[in-house]
């Protein structure tokens, strides 16, 4: 079992950074993580990939993942809300085409 701490969050963080900053502070790899969130969720079919996918953000976790991230990582719901709101704007800004 993994044990939770509460998570410290800047404004400006992606959901992939903080998913991948507080992992890394409480020492467990994406493996621990992904073994984690799918026995507490009963939902096997989370991955280490699906985890390596969120933090490199090229997917945002959904609500279901995120309240049970927010439990096992200890970090906020509200934390991990406003996180996926960043990345879903640096997404978006990704593919506006540049103007000329």
């Amino acid at each position: 079992m993994i044990v939770r701490t509460a998570g410290v969050t800047s404004a400006d963080q992606t959901v992939g950074s903080v998913i991948r900053q507080a992992r890394s502070r409480l020492g467990y790899s994406q493996y621990d993580i992904a073994d984690e969130l799918a026995r507490i969720s009963g939902n096997g079919s989370l991955t280490r990939d699906e985890v390596a996918r969120w933090e490199r953000g090229k997917r945002i976790p959904g609500p279901y993942w995120r309240q049970w991230i927010s439990e096992v990582l200890g970090v906020g719901s509200s934390d991990l809300e406003r996180a996926a709101r960043v990345a879903r704007r640096a997404r978006r800004a990704r593919r506006v085409p540049a103007q000329r």
